[in-house]
């Protein structure tokens, strides 16, 4: 990381007031999981917070807030967007089908079953390879590959077996902590790839579609 960008970004501030920062984007940037406000000051306090926020923005970052009361950071939109159009990081098809569908078997089914609230990608309800491979046309052999490289990006994990709420033979994966890390608009992105999949033929997905760019509405023009 360029010491300029830092250097640019604290220049201003007092020295306990920079080390603050500096821990929290630390913990954020390199933590697995969300940090709890109530640790650092530099996510409690809104003051120091818009330092942080400041530091981020630098580096094509941006705080993302995790249920009430932790926060993560990720890419901002512009930046995302940036990085789709160049295909830079992207995931293959395979293993983009493979998180939804770990996603849709985890997250969306006991949603609509009344078994998970909100929006948080947290779940107690894993999916296992074998219900993977018994409700999906993908090739069989290459969906525990995929799963592998998955988990590698933290997009999924491996759910403990404690917390699971069915026996299987073998591994049962859950949302990886990586996905805490997407913005609001990032996440409704993929919320709506979520509804694409499950139900395509339902009026929500059509709305969906018909709202996406270069896709024309009911009376022939494009709804951005």
């Amino acid at each position: 990381m360029n010491g300029s960008v830092f250097d640019a970004a604290l220049a201003e501030l007092g020295e306990r007031h920079r080390d603050e920062v500096l821990a929290a984007f630390a913990a954020l940037e390199h933590g697995r999981e969300p940090v709890a406000e109530a640790q650092l000051l530099a996510l409690r306090d809104a003051t120091v917070r818009r330092d942080l926020q400041r530091l981020l923005n630098r580096v094509g970052r941006t705080l993302v807030r995790v249920g009430g009361t932790h926060w993560t950071s990720g890419f901002r939109d512009d930046v995302t967007a940036a990085l789709s159009a160049e295909g830079t990081g992207a995931q293959t098809s395979m293993d983009r089908a493979v998180l939804v569908l770990v996603l849709v078997h985890s997250v969306a089914i006991p949603r609509s079953q009344g078994l998970i609230g909100g929006d948080s990608w947290t779940s107690g309800h894993p999916t296992s390879v074998d219900e993977l491979i018994r409700y999906t046309q993908l090739p069989r052999g290459e969906i525990r590959p995929a799963l592998q490289r998955l988990r590698a990006a933290g997009l999924v994990q491996i759910a403990p077996a404690r917390g699971r709420t069915t026996v299987t033979d073998g591994p049962a994966y859950l949302p990886g902590p990586a996905l805490h890390r997407l913005t609001k608009a990032a996440r409704q992105r993929l919320e709506h790839e979520l509804i694409l999949a499950a139900a395509p033929d339902s009026p929500l997905a059509a709305a969906i579609r018909a709202r996406r760019p270069g896709r024309p509405t009911d009376e022939g023009s494009d709804d951005t």
